[in-house]
């Protein structure tokens, strides 16, 4: 990348950093409970709402897991109307069906509920309601939704995403297979409902790749250029929480304490990121699943150490530190020596849990170019890494993991 461009790149970013301390990264007011159904009939209660549309998924329905709340909402004289159609990738035509449905039930509320899809597709139903005029493809980047129309609620079952603190709603246009974001502090959720007795259905590899996805978000919050001291501490927090917990989860599914601690390293590490951003691991990963429909967290899984490798010159300092916050050296290691700690503990994460590259079969070689070019719009200028990475960067990393 030449100088001009990696000149405007960190102004751009010195920029943003500054005027992040007038926008309003609010945290959810976050409501930890072994009832979600009590949790959120309080809300309702206290905000006076009657009408509310559920976004979900038909894995969610299928396991159950909506049916009590639906139920008490309703024994409660609360009209719920149900969008269950949510896919892995939420999608515009899947935004715009759940707008009709709020708007045709005059709903003045919605519940995401479940993994990072339907509650990104909630969002997305917010952002419309925001700015009715504007489609979702012009609210794609920073900045674009500008006011709150409707009270968003948001209920995560797994424990990965951290949507239910961010500030993004990612979103697939299925027609060019291209995923993008909406970036915007309005869509941070009004409530956040942690029931972690939620998440104990979850496949194994479904705990395993959500986890490392919170992982993901607040190594690469922590290792970027635009952190703050609470910011920081919120990686720091997650980390150590994923480091305790994240394999109890996995083996023991029925384990409450691990649960619990694995929802609030999910919430924490999307509040970190929510301010100093992501990187690398999600530009790459973005465009497999909205190419693909490769799983997120599974994506990110992978990708991750690849990334770690190629930034450990320009990171190894921080990733010290993160290595030295769980453990894995004392402070007499060298910085890069700790830093390779931290990266070979991921890989060591990943093989304990049997996350593979189970996806490199699906590159194809001539995507690649078109792929490179999306990660490399995502990222750039808005993300603040620690290395900036042009086309070419992003090519060779899809190259490290096609497999023929």
């Amino acid at each position: 990348m030449n100088i001009f461009k990696r000149i405007f790149a960190r102004a751009f970013q010195t920029i943003m950093r500054g005027a992040s301390y007038f926008l309003d990264f609010r945290r959810p007011t976050t409501l930890i409970s072994d009832d979600a159904g009590t949790a959120i009939l309080q809300i309702c209660y206290a905000k006076k709402i009657s009408n509310v549309l559920l976004v979900t998924d038909l894995g969610i329905m299928k396991l159950g897991l909506a049916a009590e709340l639906i139920e008490r909402l309703s024994g409660a004289n609360i009209d719920v109307a149900v969008f269950d159609e949510t896919v892995a990738n939420p999608t515009i035509s899947n935004i715009e069906d759940a707008l009709r449905m709020y708007k045709a039930n005059r709903c003045s509320a919605i519940i995401g509920f479940g993994g990072g899809s339907p509650i990104d597709c909630a969002k997305g139903v917010a952002a419309r309601l925001a700015r009715p005029k504007t489609s979702i493809t012009k609210l794609r980047g920073l900045l674009k939704v500008w006011r709150r129309q409707t009270i968003l609620i948001a209920v995560p079952t797994t424990a990965g995403t951290g949507s239910e603190a961010t500030l993004a709603a990612v979103i697939t246009d299925a027609a060019t297979h291209e995923k993008y974001a909406i970036n915007d502090p309005h869509l941070i959720p009004k409530y956040a409902v942690l029931d972690a007795k939620l998440t104990f259905q979850l496949p194994k590899h479904i705990t395993a790749t959500t986890g490392m996805d919170a992982l993901t978000h607040a190594t690469e919050a922590y290792i970027g250029h635009a952190n703050t001291r609470k910011t920081k501490q919120a990686a720091q927090l997650a980390i150590s929480l994923i480091n305790s917990h994240l394999l109890t989860a996995y083996e023991h599914p029925d384990d409450l304490v691990a649960r619990k601690n694995m929802q609030l390293a999910a919430l924490e590490a999307g509040v970190a990121f929510t301010r100093a951003y992501i990187g690398h691991v999600h530009a790459i990963a973005h465009q497999l699943g909205g190419m693909y429909g490769v799983a997120h967290g599974l994506a990110n899984a992978v990708i991750l150490p690849l990334v770690l490798k190629e930034l450990l010159p320009y990171s190894h300092k921080k990733l010290a530190q993160l290595a030295r916050t769980i453990g894995l050296v004392d402070a007499s290691v060298s910085s890069i020596k700790a830093g390779q700690a931290f990266i070979t503990w991921i890989e060591g994460l990943n093989a304990k849990m049997n996350i593979t590259n189970s996806f490199g079969h699906l590159i194809r070689s001539q995507d690649i170019p078109v792929m490179a070019k999306r990660a490399y719009k995502e990222a750039f200028p808005l993300y603040p890494v620690p290395q900036l990475w042009d086309e070419g960067k992003y090519r060779d990393m899809y190259r490290q993991l096609l497999k023929e």
